[in-house]
């Protein structure tokens, strides 16, 4: 299984006792959502809908790319790669 170093907006690191980042066993981004919530459980609820779909308002990113233009949660991970959860901010 793939490790990967995630990095955590600060509204969600009340979760991970306070770490920027954190580390996840994951070979895609629905099982890196999947290996939090075994970590520090109430994360995945503040990332995914009802459905069990990536909120609207969270985005993620491998290495800098934007998983919606990857392959969403089903994006693939490698040993390395740095996932970034990014929470979209409301302009105005």
């Amino acid at each position: 299984m793939p490790k990967v170093k995630v990095r955590i907006p600060a509204p969600l690191q009340k979760l991970t006792q306070n770490k920027p980042e954190v580390e996840a066993d994951a070979s895609d981004i629905k099982g890196l959502i999947l290996d939090l919530e075994r970590q520090f459980p109430g994360i995945r609820e503040r990332l995914l809908d009802e459905q069990g779909k990536i909120r609207r308002f969270i985005n993620f990113y491998v290495n800098d790319e934007d998983i919606r233009f990857l392959k969403h949660d089903e994006t693939p991970l490698s040993d390395g790669n740095e996932v970034s959860i990014i929470p979209a901010i409301a302009g105005g």
